[in-house]
C-alpha cells in the first residue's frame, strides 16, 4: 500500500512541474519582449538625426551669458578736447548723403555720414534713404528713425538740418560725387573739402562703408554715439518691437533669436549648393543671372572656405551640440526660406518652440509695417537685440551691426558659426557619436561665442567690433575665459580709449578689410586729380570696382 502511494506521488510530480515551468517561461518571454521594446533600435547611418542621441534640456548658465561681461562696459563720451559743434561748424558747408541697400547697410552709412560731416566741419542734411535698391522700400528717414531725437542728441557734436537752405528763392543745388570705400580722414579733406569750399553743398552717393575703419579715438566714439544712442526707431516701431519681445519673454525666461538668412537670393549670390539636384541648380542659377559680373561659382570650394550659410538643420545641430535643449524657445528672423517648410522641418524638430513675428503677432498688428521691408527688418532688429542669445548665419550687415551693439551693451551672448571648421564636421557627422560631434562643435566654436576681446581691437568692421568704445573696469585682473580660450591680462581701457596694460588674446578673427579702391563719380565728368572720364566705358570701368556692394546689399 505504501509502495503504491509512493508510485502515485512520483507519477503526479511532473503534473505539478508543468504549470510552474510554463509560468517561468512565460515570465522570461515577457521580460525579453519588454527589454526589446525599451532598448534603442540598431544604429542607422544617420545617427545624429535621431533625437535619442541629443541632450534634451539646456545645461549650464554660461550658455546664456559670459562670466567676463561684468568687467566691461560701453563708453562713448567725447573727451574734453573734442570741440562742440557751434565752435567748429563752418557756414556755407552742407553735406548730403544718399544711402544704399537695406536697413542695416543704410544704418552704417548714416553713422559714417555724421563723422564725415564732422571731419569736414560741415552741416549735415538729414540723410536720404535708398528707395531704389533690391529692397524697394519707399520709407524716408522720419518713418524709420526719430529724426528730432537724432538732431537733438548730436547737437553738441554736429549741426544737422532737415533740408538744404533756400538762397535767392531757390534751394541750394548740391554737387554730386562719390568717395572710395574706406576713405580716411585725410581722404575727405583732400577730395571732398576742396569741392565743398567751391560748391558749398555736396551729396555723396552710394554712401555705405565710405569711411575708414580706423580713425582717431574721438571720431570712433562719435560713431558709437550715433549708432548706439542717436539712431532710435520711431515710437510705432519701438512699441511693436517691445510687444514682440514681451511675448517671447512670456513664453520662457530665456530665448534665442536666429537670423537665419537662408533666402533664395542669398543662396544664389553665394553660389552655394545644398543637394537639391537639378531643380535647385536651375532655380538658384536663374536668380544668380541678375548679377552679370559674378564669376562662375565653385560650390564645394565656397563651402570649404566657410562662405556658405549653414542649412537650418545644421544651425539647429550646432545649437544642440553647444548645450541648448529642445525646451528652448527660438525666434527666427528671416524672409522666405528656400525650400519652405520642408527645409525648416529639421530645425523645428530640434527646437519645437519655434516662433517668428508672424506667429506671435496678428496680421492686423503687423499691417502698418508689412508693406515696408525696412520697418519689418526693424522689428526683427529689436527682438534680436533684446534676445538672450543672438545667432547669426552669415556675416552680413544685420549680423555685424547687432554683434557690435551687443558688445557695447554688456557683451550679450552672440554666436557666429565657424562655418569653415563646421563644414568638414557636418560632412563626416555620420561617422561619429553624438558626444564626439558635440565635443568638436564646442572646440570649433571657441572664439565665435561673443566673449569680450574675442576679436583683436581694430580687426573686422568697426560696427562689428567697436573696441574703442569698450572700456574695462579697474578691477579686471588676469582671467581665463575657460571655454572660450581667451586670456585677459591686468589693465583696462580708460574712457578716452587709451589702453592701459596689454592683453594677449588668441586673435581668432582675421577677416580682411575692404580694399580702398580709388574711384569718384560726379555729374560734370571731372574726376579726382583732374582725370576726365571721356565716355561711359571709361566711367563703367571705375564702377566695376564696386562689386562688393552687391554682397553688402544681399547680406543685410
Amino acid at each position: 500500500m505504501a509502495s503504491q502511494r509512493r508510485r502515485q506521488t512520483q507519477h503526479q510530480q511532473p503534473r505539478f512541474l508543468i504549470p510552474v515551468v510554463s509560468v517561468i517561461f512565460a515570465a522570461l518571454l515577457f521580460l525579453l519582449a519588454l527589454l526589446s521594446f525599451l532598448a534603442p533600435p540598431p544604429m542607422s547611418d544617420n545617427r545624429l538625426r535621431r533625437p535619442a542621441w541629443i541632450v534634451g534640456r539646456s545645461t549650464g548658465h554660461d550658455l546664456w551669458g559670459s562670466k567676463l561681461s561684468k568687467f566691461f562696459y560701453g563708453c562713448s563720451n567725447a573727451s574734453n578736447k573734442f570741440a562742440q559743434a557751434e565752435v567748429i561748424t563752418q557756414p556755407n558747408r552742407y553735406l548730403m548723403i544718399a544711402t544704399s541697400g537695406g536697413l542695416n547697410q543704410q544704418r552704417t552709412g548714416i553713422t559714417d555720414a555724421v563723422v564725415a560731416a564732422r571731419i569736414l566741419n560741415a552741416t549735415l542734411i538729414v540723410p536720404k534713404l535708398d528707395s531704389n535698391s533690391f529692397w524697394k522700400d519707399a520709407s524716408n528717414f522720419t518713418e524709420i528713425f526719430d529724426v528730432d531725437w537724432f538732431i537733438s542728441f548730436l547737437s553738441k557734436d554736429i549741426k544737422i538740418i532737415k533740408q538744404l537752405p533756400i538762397k535767392g528763392g531757390k534751394i541750394v543745388a548740391p554737387y554730386t560725387m562719390r568717395v572710395p570705400r574706406k576713405c580716411t580722414e585725410r581722404c575727405y579733406q583732400t577730395r571732398v573739402l576742396p569741392v565743398l569750399l567751391k560748391k558749398h553743398a555736396v551729396q555723396l552717393t552710394k554712401f555705405d562703408y565710405r569711411l575708414a575703419n580706423k580713425l582717431r579715438t574721438d571720431l570712433q566714439k562719435l560713431r558709437c554715439r550715433v549708432n548706439y544712442h542717436a539712431l532710435k526707431f520711431t515710437d510705432p516701431i519701438l512699441e511693436m518691437g517691445k510687444k514682440l519681445v514681451q511675448r517671447m519673454r512670456m513664453k520662457n525666461r530665456h530665448f534665442i533669436a536666429l537670423h537665419l538668412r537662408f533666402e533664395p537670393d542669398m543662396l544664389a549670390f553665394s553660389g552655394c549648393y545644398y543637394g537639391g539636384g537639378e531643380k535647385e541648380k536651375k532655380e538658384l542659377g536663374a536668380i544668380r543671372k541678375r548679377w552679370k559680373t559674378l564669376h562662375t561659382s565653385n560650390p564645394d570650394k565656397e563651402r570649404r572656405h566657410g562662405k556658405c550659410p549653414l542649412t537650418p538643420e545644421e544651425v539647429g545641430l550646432m545649437l544642440r551640440a553647444l548645450g541648448f535643449g529642445s525646451d528652448v524657445h527660438l525666434y527666427v528672423a528671416s524672409g522666405e526660406v528656400y525650400g519652405g517648410e520642408e527645409t525648416l522641418a529639421p530645425l523645428k524638430a530640434l527646437f519645437p518652440n519655434f516662433h517668428s513675428k508672424e506667429t506671435i503677432a496678428s496680421k492686423e498688428e503687423l499691417a502698418p509695417f508689412s508693406a515696408f521691408s525696412s520697418r519689418m527688418a526693424a522689428l526683427d532688429f529689436i527682438v534680436c537685440d533684446e534676445s538672450d542669445v543672438f545667432v547669426t548665419n552669415n556675416n552680413g550687415n544685420m549680423a555685424r551691426m547687432l554683434a557690435g551693439r551687443r558688445r557695447y551693451f554688456g557683451h550679450k551672448r552672440t554666436i557666429r558659426p565657424n562655418a569653415k571648421k563646421l563644414y568638414s564636421l557636418f560632412m563626416n557627422r555620420t561617422d561619429m557619436t553624438w558626444e564626439a560631434f558635440a565635443s568638436k562643435v564646442h572646440t570649433f566654436q571657441r572664439g565665435f561665442m561673443g566673449e569680450p576681446k574675442e576679436i583683436r581691437p581694430g580687426r573686422g568692421e568697426f560696427h562689428e567690433n567697436p573696441s574703442t568704445c569698450i572700456c574695462e573696469y579697474p578691477e579686471a585682473k588676469v582671467l581665463d575665459s575657460g571655454s572660450q580660450g581667451v586670456v585677459f591680462l591686468k589693465g583696462k581701457r580708460n574712457d578716452t580709449g587709451e589702453e592701459i596694460g596689454e592683453s594677449t588674446d588668441h586673435f581668432l578673427d582675421e577677416e580682411p578689410d575692404w580694399p580702398d579702391l580709388d574711384y569718384v563719380e560726379n555729374h560734370n565728368g571731372l574726376g579726382e586729380k583732374g582725370m576726365t572720364y571721356k565716355n561711359d566705358t571709361d566711367y563703367d570701368m571705375f564702377l566695376k570696382f564696386e562689386e562688393p556692394e552687391l554682397e553688402e546689399m544681399l547680406s543685410d
